[in-house]
């Protein structure tokens, strides 16, 4: 098929309005050195979670007989946080349904509690896979533990806190020794760890100790979108979450990279039945809901039949929301949507004065060097009409005062 191409683009008028119309905040646990419960905890607090918030939250909770002890200590040159949870005894029998009742019961917020339970329904299924019973009676043995409870609920207390649009992590390492536990000697990845590790990607590492505990697998596990690279594109903050043992070969330590960047989805429909007239209403829909391109172009559909694809490009977190508004405005009952990547310029946004008023002026550069300069074309109109003047001598004049 051939035929017009229409391209709307949403505006951005301000420099940080339009380079983070796409952007989310995100997280991305960086573990060179695998990771547990008291090193997420200890990496948030590094990055900026107040200890006082952490504890007030905690209270919400019924659990008792502990007290969080914040150390700030180097592994090798690295300086961070190693948080320890002093505690009295254990917390009932450790049974999945007795800390999943504990939490419903408490006055943490429903988020928090969302997060928690997912993590411990994730930890129920692998030990009671390992066990051959059923998630109704699986037993946490040292995650029944009340400093284990209190790591779980306090990176769910985290996660709220800090809101992330998107938390990454890096693939996690495993590696080959023995740890000793409530059943005695186990190998390493214990059981259960290894059980929750299905469908995560790993790496191999030279430490000969349990470097990835059940308790940081299932945490990880619960909220990562992605075990892989690194998303971000501009970091924000760091947080170093260390651990108990002071390894010879790395540093006893988890990453936490707090930043902005993106993670874009192109949303497509193919529509041969529908009025021409819809598609100006439904563009104006899929860009005030944050859309930040929508095409629609001339195609040649099945049994030849000439029609229109709707190409929409947003940011993860707006998929849903933007097929609900092709499903309802159109005449599509499905559309298909996947992950892309953009190159982008750099831009800046400047106002320019001519004698006929005040004009915004987009410029786009690469490396400082200017590649494109372009008027604002709703201003220039504006001005055309008001003054009653053509277009194009509004759109010159604002070139030359650039120039």
């Amino acid at each position: 098929s051939s035929g017009a191409v229409e391209i709307y683009s949403a505006k951005g008028y301000g420099k940080g309005d339009y380079r983070s119309r796409g952007d989310s905040m995100l997280a991305y646990f960086d573990c060179f050195s695998g990771v547990a419960g008291d090193m997420v905890l200890g990496a948030m607090l590094d990055a900026g979670l107040p200890l006082n918030y952490l504890e007030r939250q905690l209270n919400r909770f019924s659990l008792r007989g502990y007290k969080l002890v914040k150390k700030t200590e180097r592994r090798g040159v690295i300086g961070g946080i190693n948080l320890q949870v002093a505690v009295r005894g254990r917390v009932g029998d450790g049974g999945y349904k007795d800390i999943c009742r504990m939490i419903k019961k408490s006055v943490l917020n429903e988020n928090t509690k969302k997060i928690s339970l997912n993590i411990f329904e994730i930890l129920a299924h692998a030990e009671a896979h390992v066990h051959r019973t059923s998630i109704d009676h699986a037993h946490f043995h040292e995650v029944g533990a009340a400093d284990s409870i209190v790591d779980i609920v306090g990176a769910a207390i985290g996660f709220d806190y800090f809101k992330f649009d998107g938390i990454y992590a890096s693939p996690l390492p495993v590696t080959r020794g023995w740890v000793r536990c409530e059943h005695g000697r186990m190998p390493v990845p214990a059981p259960a760890t290894l059980e929750i590790l299905k469908g995560v990607p790993l790496t191999a590492s030279p430490v000969k100790a349990e470097i990835v505990t059940p308790t940081g697998a299932a945490i990880l596990k619960a909220v990562t979108r992605e075990f892989g690279g690194n998303p971000i594109r501009e970091i924000k903050k760091i947080g170093y979450g260390h651990g108990d043992n002071n390894y010879k070969i790395i540093p006893n330590s988890l990453r936490l990279i707090i930043g902005e960047g993106e993670r874009l989805f192109v949303i497509e429909a193919n529509i041969d039945d529908m009025n021409p007239q819809i598609y100006e209403y439904l563009i104006e829909r899929l860009i005030e809901n944050g859309a930040l391109d929508v095409t629609v172009r001339d195609v040649l559909m099945k049994k030849r039949r000439p029609g229109a694809q709707v190409q929409i490009l947003c940011s993860e977190g707006l998929v849903e929301r933007l097929v609900h508004i092709i499903l309802r405005e159109t005449t599509s009952i499905g559309v298909r949507y996947y992950p892309v990547s953009r190159g982008i310029l750099e831009r800046e946004i400047k106002t320019v004065k001519t004698k006929y008023g005040n004009v915004r002026i987009k410029i786009a550069k690469l490396g400082g060097e200017v590649l494109n300069i372009s008027p604002e074309y709703e201003d220039c109109k504006k001005l055309a009409r008001d003054k009653k003047i053509p277009l194009k001598e509004i759109y010159n004049l604002c070139l030359k005062s650039i120039i």
